[in-house]
């Protein structure tokens, strides 16, 4: 038994039994991994994975519990590595970052580049996705950091550090009724079509929660992951944009006006997830850091390896982030 044919079991069975995708994923041929995979069974003396013609079936239940502790060697080899990495000061890795459009658009490039000029040998894997997949990418393994937001509760899934503050606004044409107000209501807000990002659509938005909550109609004419998708339709005329504020630039200034967001459409606070019982890159940390100074390195660390909770400092507004 060695730790690439555990390495591999895992591998095949976040893949969904998928061989192919499998292999793609730990950097192996399809009949290597296969190989690998026999070698393991018949050592062991046990089947792990059921068989439906040349695919897999499904695990085992004795394949079950040697997955959960491949699992937990697997991790801890890798603790292993990155301990060693930073202990050494190596400057060589990898760093995967999942985070919504909005993040990876506005927020993150001057951070990733901060860390990619102080690591020139580190390979950024930046992965946009839509705001409730985020976390659930990051429980599969398949990220060192998430970047998400929320406008309730803290962010389950890892430990969650509080990054900034930021509130919404309404984006109109200049000739738009609304542009001559100085702060429309949600009142105000419920006689237009709005444009707003595709997490407007669950039952559980904010922005939902707070035009029921004043007993008004929510018209979504359009929802969109990317703020720039919203800026376009918005110039298209088709309705209100509602986006974060981080997402107008000054150059959206010349045919838009920003309006704030009514106060019944609470603040969001941006959050940093990062896995639990994990060592991470030295260059992981420093990214944090570089959104958010206000967090000591220290602390983070502590916090991870005692798998304790922590009192993190109050998370500045992002107008204080420029």
């Amino acid at each position: 038994m060695t730790l690439t044919q555990l390495r591999y079991l895992v591998a095949i069975a976040d893949c969904g039994l998928n061989i192919t995708a499998a292999a793609e994923r730990v950097h192996a041929t399809q009949p290597g991994l296969s190989k690998q995979l026999k070698q393991l069974e018949e050592e062991l003396g046990f089947l792990l994975f059921s068989r439906r013609g040349r695919s897999l079936g499904s695990v085992t239940p004795a394949g079950q519990q040697v997955l959960e502790r491949a699992r937990t060697i697997v991790s801890e080899a890798d603790n292993i590595r990155a301990f060693a990495a930073n202990q050494r000061r190596e400057v060589q890795g990898e760093l995967t970052v999942i985070t919504t459009h909005t993040q990876a658009r506005f927020v993150l490039p001057t951070a990733i580049t901060d860390v990619v000029r102080s690591y020139p040998e580190v390979s950024v894997h930046l992965q946009p996705v839509g705001e409730s997949d985020v976390l659930d990418i990051l429980a599969r393994g398949d990220a060192d950091l998430a970047i998400t937001s929320t406008a309730g509760p803290v962010p389950e899934g890892g430990l969650a550090l509080p990054l900034f503050r930021w509130r919404r606004v309404v984006l109109v044409p200049r000739r738009h009724p609304l542009a001559a107000l100085r702060k429309p209501t949600l009142a105000d807000l419920s006689a237009h079509p709005l444009l707003s990002y595709e997490s407007s659509t669950r039952a559980e938005s904010s922005l939902r929660r707070a035009f029921e909550a004043e007993g008004l109609s929510l018209q979504l004419a359009l929802t969109a992951r990317e703020a720039d998708l919203i800026k376009t339709y918005v110039r298209a005329g088709l309705g209100v944009g509602l986006l974060a504020e981080m997402a107008v630039l000054g150059e959206d200034e010349a045919d838009l006006v920003a309006l704030p967001a009514p106060d019944a459409i609470p603040e969001c606070t941006t959050w940093a997830v990062l896995p639990r019982e994990r060592v991470l890159r030295d260059y992981t940390l420093d990214l944090v850091r570089a959104i958010a100074p206000q967090l000591d390195r220290r602390d983070v660390r502590q916090a991870l390896e005692l798998n304790a909770e922590h009192q993190w400092p109050a998370a500045p507004s992002w107008s204080g982030n420029d």
